[in-house]
């Protein structure tokens, strides 16, 4: 049998998904807009085999836990049912950026995981399919099967039929680029899916956020369209705050922030005010994402590694979208 490697890249939404309004088919309570970064990836081999009486998951090197284990398995299952494939898999999926802390390794890894899966068919799913097995997954992950800027439906199908993420522009659209400060590389305490039923079960302002998604989605649509930095930075800012007061509002609320991450706001804040072009996003972990145009990253990422408590900081630009690695090989 032979092995087939995915590369798949994470990526971070400028318009929040926070909230399902189905657990079982994992349907996004709102719309979401993304980008797909570069430099950070996902490898992940999967090895069909008949000689297998059950999945094999391996998670950086080590074998992976139950949990993660059961995610990747319901994952192929779902695969295989579509597919009409039978057998287990052997999976090998690699990060090399910190995991479960933020970055969106579950987009990348399920991205990857099932654009592998997929080319060992002789009659391979096509992307639309790809992308709600991917969103069943993880409701990011169908984001990172595309590059450059994507779009996530929220969808009204009961069945999530229309809810499904696809590419809204290319990378060479608008090349931006994207300074990570690294504050932590812990694993956060509260994962995201269970973050986001607590949420949705106990703050005050949930409705709101949730009839505010379709207004966000339409102002970053048109500012990515007419490369409009500053009304790309509003509503950019606008949907990571709102989301992040929507989670403290919980009760008790999820705080996700570090010392250093607040302080991050502010010095980016301080930047945009000195005239570079920069704006803030942050999903749920302490890790603050600074987006900007390429001629201010430099002085950027400098003065974000000058903020105390910033561990080391990495450079992104837009990505392109989960494909097969050109080093896949027959074992």
């Amino acid at each position: 049998m032979h092995t087939i490697t995915a590369i798949a890249h994470p990526n971070i939404a400028l318009i929040k998904y926070w909230g399902k309004r189905d657990t079982v088919r994992n349907l996004p309570a709102t719309h979401s807009l993304s980008i797909t970064l570069n430099t950070l990836e996902t490898h992940t081999c999967v090895n069909f085999s008949a000689e297998l009486s059950a999945d094999q998951v391996y998670l950086n090197k080590a074998l992976a836990d139950d949990a993660f284990s059961a995610r990747v398995g319901a994952c192929l299952d779902g695969f295989r049912t579509l597919a009409g494939v039978h057998t287990f898999a052997s999976v090998h999926t690699s990060n090399n950026f910190p995991t479960a802390a933020g970055l969106a390794s579950s987009a990348s890894g399920f991205a990857a995981l099932l654009t592998a899966a997929n080319a060992a068919l002789e009659s391979p799913l096509n992307l639309r399919q790809l992308a709600i097995l991917a969103r069943e997954a993880s409701g990011s992950a169908g984001r990172s099967l595309f590059g450059g800027y994507v779009i996530q439906h929220r969808g009204q199908h009961s069945d999530g039929s229309d809810s499904y993420a696809e590419a809204l522009f290319p990378a060479k659209h608008w090349p931006l680029e994207v300074v990570i400060a690294i504050t932590s590389e812990k694993e956060k305490n509260i994962g995201s899916t269970e973050g986001m039923l607590h949420t949705a079960a106990t703050a005050p302002y949930w409705r709101a956020w949730v009839d505010r998604s379709a207004a966000d989605i339409q102002a970053a649509t048109a500012a990515i369209k007419q490369r409009d930095f500053a009304a790309l930075a509003e509503v950019a800012e606008a949907s990571c705050l709102a989301m992040h007061a929507l989670m403290q509002s919980a009760r008790p609320g999820l705080l996700y922030w570090n010392a250093a991450t607040i302080e991050l706001i502010h010095k980016i804040r301080q930047l945009r005010a000195t005239g570079l072009a920069v704006f803030f996003t942050i999903d749920a972990g302490p890790q603050v994402k600074a987006v900007c145009l390429p001629e201010a990253a430099d002085k950027v990422e400098a003065a974000l590694k000058a903020v105390p408590g910033v561990l080391r900081t990495l450079r992104c630009l837009l990505g392109a979208g989960a494909r097969i690695s050109n080093d896949a090989n027959t074992e």
